[in-house]
C-alpha cells in the first residue's frame, strides 16, 4: 500500500495543537487545592468550567483549522492511536481506528480487536504505521520529542494529547470531540468529570496536607515524579504536597541523601513500565539500602506500592479508583484506614508480580523502555 503524502509542513504543525492544553493545566491547581486555601466554592466551580473551555486564540484557531480539514475529507479519517490511554479515549469517543498500539499489561478496547497493531507506545513500528496511510496519528505528549520527527518523516497529520493530568485529558477530549465530530460524546465525558469533581473537591478540605515523595520505577532504577507527572497530579488533586514541588520538570533524578532531607510523611512507589520487575526492584532496594530505614515514612510503615493500571504514565478514566486508593494512604483517620492502605499496597504489589509483563514484552521493547531514562 502506498504511503499517503501531504504538501507542506503547515498542515502537520496545525495537527499538534492538542499539546497546547498542557500549557493551561497548572492554572487548575487553585481550584483543586484541598489543603485549606481561600478558594470559594463558587469560584472553584467557575474555574473548572473555565479551564475546560478552549479560550486561547491560537489554540482555538488550530482546532478550527483541524476541524475544517477533517470535514473537507468527506469521509471518516484513518486514525492510529499509539498508546493504551489514547486508544481508551478514542473508544469512549466512538472513533474507529485503523491502527493501535500493542501492550503487555494494559487492555486495548474490544472495539479495536481487528485494528492493525503498530508496536509499543514508546516505539511504534513506523513501517507498519506508514503502510496504513493514516490521516492522523494520536499519541501522548510525554513522547512528543521522540515521536514527532518520525511522524513528520512520513508526512502525516498528528496530535499529541496532554495526559499528564486528569484535567489535561478532558481538555484534550474536548478538542478531539470538536475535530472529529464527536462533540456529544466529548461533552458527556466532560460532564461526568465535572460531576465527579463537584462531589470530590471538598473531601479533604481543611485537613493537613501530607508531604509526599513519589518514586517512579523502571527495571533497575527509579526517578522522582513531580506534580507535573500524572501520578503527581493525582496526589495534588487529593491535596497532598509533593516534596519536590515547584519545578517545571515532570521527573527528576535525585539521590537518596537528598530525598532524606525532605523527610516525607508518605512514600509512594509507582511503575513506569514492566511492573513485575519494578516491584521486585523496589523491595530489594528498600530491604538492602541502609539509608531507607532512617526515613520517618519507612519507620512508620507509610511506604506504599500503587496499582499500575491506575497510576501509570498517562491519565485515564480510572482516576476515581486511583483517588480512592490514595485516600487511606494520605489521610488515615484510624487503624482501619491504616490497614486499608496496607491492603491496597499489598494488592497492588501482588498484581504487579502476577502481571507477567516481562515475559510478554520482547527484548527490543524492554530496551526501549529502559532507554527512556538514560
Amino acid at each position: 500500500m502506498m504511503t499517503r503524502c501531504r504538501k507542506g509542513k503547515e498542515k502537520r504543525r496545525l495537527a499538534g495543537i492538542l499539546f497546547l492544553a498542557a500549557l493551561s493545566w497548572g492554572s487548575f491547581s487553585g481550584c483543586v487545592d484541598q489543603s485549606g486555601g481561600g478558594e470559594t466554592e463558587a469560584s472553584g466551580q467557575a474555574s473548572v468550567r473555565t479551564l475546560l473551555e478552549i479560550t486561547d486564540p491560537q489554540e482555538k484557531a488550530a482546532v478550527e483549522a483541524a476541524k475544517g480539514k477533517v470535514a473537507a475529507m468527506g469521509e471518516e479519517p484513518r486514525i492510529i492511536a499509539t498508546s493504551p490511554a489514547v486508544a481508551q479515549i478514542c473508544d469512549y469517543l466512538e472513533l474507529d481506528l485503523v491502527g493501535v498500539c500493542s501492550s503487555s499489561v494494559s487492555a486495548i478496547p474490544e472495539r479495536y480487536r481487528d485494528a492493525e497493531q503498530v508496536g509499543t507506545a514508546m516505539s511504534p513500528d513506523m513501517e507498519i504505521v506508514a503502510s496504513l496511510s493514516p490521516d492522523w496519528i494520536l499519541s501522548p505528549s510525554s513522547l512528543q520529542s521522540d515521536l514527532q520527527p518520525k511522524y513528520e518523516a512520513i508526512d502525516t497529520d498528528w496530535a499529541f494529547l496532554n495526559l499528564r493530568s486528569v484535567q489535561g485529558m478532558y481538555r484534550s477530549i474536548q478538542e478531539l470531540g470538536e475535530i472529529f465530530k464527536r462533540e456529544n460524546q466529548a461533552q458527556q465525558l466532560v460532564g461526568e468529570f465535572t460531576d465527579f469533581y463537584e462531589e470530590y473537591k471538598d473531601k479533604n478540605q481543611g485537613k493537613e496536607s501530607p508531604q509526599v515523595l513519589i518514586l517512579m520505577g523502571l527495571p533497575g532504577s527509579y526517578i522522582i515524579a513531580t506534580e507535573n507527572s500524572y501520578v503527581g497530579s493525582l496526589v495534588e488533586l487529593a491535596g497532598g504536597e509533593n516534596v519536590y514541588g515547584g519545578t517545571d520538570q515532570e521527573f527528576l533524578t535525585v539521590n537518596t541523601e537528598d530525598m532524606k532531607t525532605k523527610e516525607p510523611d508518605v512514600i509512594l512507589r509507582a511503575a513506569h513500565a514492566l511492573p513485575d520487575q519494578v516491584v521486585e526492584m523496589f523491595k530489594e532496594d528498600f530491604d538492602t539500602n541502609d539509608i531507607w530505614k532512617h526515613f520517618q515514612a519507612v519507620q512508620e510503615g507509610r511506604v506504599y506500592d500503587l496499582t499500575y493500571e491506575y497510576f501509570g504514565m498517562s491519565a485515564n478514566f480510572n482516576y476515581p479508583q486511583a483517588l480512592e486508593e490514595l485516600q487511606p494512604m494520605l489521610y488515615p483517620e484510624n487503624a482501619e484506614d491504616e490497614e486499608k492502605a496496607r491492603e491496597n499496597s499489598e494488592k497492588a504489589a501482588g498484581a504487579a508480580e502476577d502481571s507477567q509483563a516481562s515475559q510478554e514484552t520482547d527484548e527490543a521493547a524492554q530496551k526501549e523502555i529502559t532507554k527512556q531514562e538514560e
